[in-house]
Protein backbone atom coordinates (compact mmCIF):
# COMPACT_ATOMS: atom_id res chain seq x y z
CA UNK A 1 0.00 0.00 0.00
CA UNK A 2 1.37 3.50 -0.74
CA UNK A 3 1.29 5.59 2.79
CA UNK A 4 2.01 8.70 0.30
CA UNK A 5 -0.84 9.01 -0.34
CA UNK A 6 -3.55 11.04 1.58
CA UNK A 7 -7.09 11.87 1.66
CA UNK A 8 -7.45 15.24 0.93
CA UNK A 9 -9.19 17.34 3.37
CA UNK A 10 -11.73 18.28 1.08
CA UNK A 11 -12.65 14.31 -0.19
CA UNK A 12 -12.96 13.56 3.45
CA UNK A 13 -15.94 16.51 3.68
CA UNK A 14 -17.55 15.70 0.27
CA UNK A 15 -17.26 11.70 1.53
CA UNK A 16 -18.79 12.98 4.60
CA UNK A 17 -21.16 15.17 3.15
CA UNK A 18 -22.13 12.04 0.72
CA UNK A 19 -22.85 9.60 3.07
CA UNK A 20 -24.88 11.90 5.23
CA UNK A 21 -26.94 12.39 2.73
CA UNK A 22 -27.77 8.92 2.25
CA UNK A 23 -28.13 8.33 5.75
CA UNK A 24 -30.79 11.06 5.73
CA UNK A 25 -32.65 9.73 2.71
CA UNK A 26 -32.15 5.97 4.31
CA UNK A 27 -33.78 7.00 7.77
CA UNK A 28 -36.49 8.69 5.51
CA UNK A 29 -37.09 5.13 4.06
CA UNK A 30 -37.32 3.75 7.36
CA UNK A 31 -39.61 6.36 8.93
CA UNK A 32 -41.75 5.59 6.12
CA UNK A 33 -41.73 2.17 6.59
CA UNK A 34 -39.97 1.73 3.37
CA UNK A 35 -36.88 -0.42 2.37
CA UNK A 36 -34.36 1.29 0.46
CA UNK A 37 -35.43 0.02 -2.95
CA UNK A 38 -39.00 0.52 -2.11
CA UNK A 39 -38.19 3.53 -1.58
CA UNK A 40 -36.48 4.41 -4.62
CA UNK A 41 -38.99 2.62 -6.60
CA UNK A 42 -41.90 4.53 -5.73
CA UNK A 43 -40.12 8.20 -5.77
CA UNK A 44 -38.91 6.70 -9.52
CA UNK A 45 -42.66 6.07 -10.97
CA UNK A 46 -43.93 9.00 -9.35
CA UNK A 47 -41.16 11.41 -11.08
CA UNK A 48 -41.52 8.73 -14.71
CA UNK A 49 -45.12 8.11 -14.23
CA UNK A 50 -47.28 4.50 -13.83
CA UNK A 51 -46.39 2.05 -16.41
CA UNK A 52 -42.67 3.02 -17.07
CA UNK A 53 -40.29 0.09 -17.65
CA UNK A 54 -37.80 -1.94 -14.83
CA UNK A 55 -35.10 -0.86 -16.86
CA UNK A 56 -36.35 2.58 -16.09
CA UNK A 57 -36.22 2.41 -12.76
CA UNK A 58 -32.86 0.60 -12.37
CA UNK A 59 -31.56 3.95 -14.55
CA UNK A 60 -33.32 6.18 -12.25
CA UNK A 61 -32.28 4.98 -9.13
CA UNK A 62 -28.89 3.84 -10.00
CA UNK A 63 -29.29 0.42 -8.28
CA UNK A 64 -28.53 -2.83 -9.53
CA UNK A 65 -31.42 -5.13 -11.69
CA UNK A 66 -31.01 -7.29 -9.17
CA UNK A 67 -32.13 -5.68 -6.45
CA UNK A 68 -34.82 -3.93 -8.27
CA UNK A 69 -35.93 -6.68 -9.68
CA UNK A 70 -36.29 -8.53 -6.00
CA UNK A 71 -38.09 -5.39 -4.81
CA UNK A 72 -40.63 -4.94 -7.15
CA UNK A 73 -41.31 -8.54 -6.74
CA UNK A 74 -42.25 -7.95 -2.81
CA UNK A 75 -44.21 -4.91 -3.82
CA UNK A 76 -46.01 -6.97 -6.22
CA UNK A 77 -46.88 -9.85 -3.23
CA UNK A 78 -48.00 -6.78 -0.95
CA UNK A 79 -50.16 -5.19 -3.29
CA UNK A 80 -48.72 -2.04 -4.51
CA UNK A 81 -47.46 -2.72 -8.36
CA UNK A 82 -48.93 -4.96 -11.04
CA UNK A 83 -46.75 -5.57 -13.96
CA UNK A 84 -47.17 -6.05 -17.99
CA UNK A 85 -44.88 -7.53 -20.76
CA UNK A 86 -43.86 -5.00 -22.50
CA UNK A 87 -41.32 -5.43 -25.66
CA UNK A 88 -39.19 -8.56 -25.45
CA UNK A 89 -38.39 -8.99 -21.67
CA UNK A 90 -39.46 -5.32 -20.69
CA UNK A 91 -41.65 -4.93 -18.23
CA UNK A 92 -43.97 -2.22 -17.19
CA UNK A 93 -44.42 -1.42 -13.78
CA UNK A 94 -47.86 -0.18 -12.57
CA UNK A 95 -49.71 1.31 -9.47
CA UNK A 96 -52.44 -0.56 -7.71
CA UNK A 97 -54.88 1.43 -5.75
CA UNK A 98 -52.87 0.90 -2.80
CA UNK A 99 -49.34 1.65 -4.48
CA UNK A 100 -51.06 4.98 -5.75
CA UNK A 101 -51.95 5.79 -1.84
CA UNK A 102 -48.49 4.61 -0.10
CA UNK A 103 -47.40 7.59 -2.71
CA UNK A 104 -50.10 9.96 -1.88
CA UNK A 105 -49.71 9.55 2.12
CA UNK A 106 -45.82 8.78 2.19
CA UNK A 107 -43.73 10.22 -0.65
CA UNK A 108 -45.45 12.93 -1.61
CA UNK A 109 -45.04 14.36 1.85
CA UNK A 110 -41.00 13.98 1.71
CA UNK A 111 -41.17 15.29 -1.48
CA UNK A 112 -42.72 18.52 -0.62
CA UNK A 113 -40.15 18.89 2.46
CA UNK A 114 -37.23 18.51 -0.73
CA UNK A 115 -38.82 20.89 -2.80
CA UNK A 116 -39.11 23.23 0.02
CA UNK A 117 -35.54 22.96 1.24
CA UNK A 118 -34.41 23.78 -1.89
CA UNK A 119 -36.85 26.54 -2.42
CA UNK A 120 -34.72 28.13 0.82
CA UNK A 121 -31.72 28.34 -1.70
CA UNK A 122 -31.71 31.06 -4.42
CA UNK A 123 -32.06 29.72 -8.07
CA UNK A 124 -28.11 30.31 -8.37
CA UNK A 125 -27.52 28.54 -5.43
CA UNK A 126 -29.42 25.62 -6.51
CA UNK A 127 -28.16 26.05 -10.05
CA UNK A 128 -24.26 26.12 -8.35
CA UNK A 129 -25.02 23.11 -6.09
CA UNK A 130 -26.22 20.62 -9.46
CA UNK A 131 -23.70 21.94 -11.52
CA UNK A 132 -20.74 21.12 -9.40
CA UNK A 133 -21.81 17.82 -8.50
CA UNK A 134 -22.18 17.20 -12.19
CA UNK A 135 -19.23 18.40 -12.54
CA UNK A 136 -17.52 16.17 -9.56
CA UNK A 137 -19.36 13.25 -11.07
CA UNK A 138 -18.48 13.28 -14.89
CA UNK A 139 -14.68 14.37 -13.33
CA UNK A 140 -14.90 10.45 -10.96
CA UNK A 141 -16.38 8.57 -13.85
CA UNK A 142 -14.23 9.62 -16.55
CA UNK A 143 -10.63 9.14 -13.96
CA UNK A 144 -12.20 5.79 -13.33
CA UNK A 145 -12.40 4.37 -16.91
CA UNK A 146 -9.07 5.50 -16.98
CA UNK A 147 -8.01 3.21 -13.84
CA UNK A 148 -10.03 0.15 -15.36
CA UNK A 149 -8.00 0.76 -18.66
CA UNK A 150 -4.48 0.82 -16.97
CA UNK A 151 -5.09 -2.46 -14.60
Amino acid sequence: MDSTILISKYLKEYNCLYKEANEIYHEAARRLHLSDSAFEIFYALFDMGDNCLQRDICKASCLPKQTINSSIRKLQADGYLTLSPGKGRSMHIHLTDSGKKLIQEKLLPLIQIENDTLASFSPEECEQLLRLNAKYNHALRSRLSKLEEDL
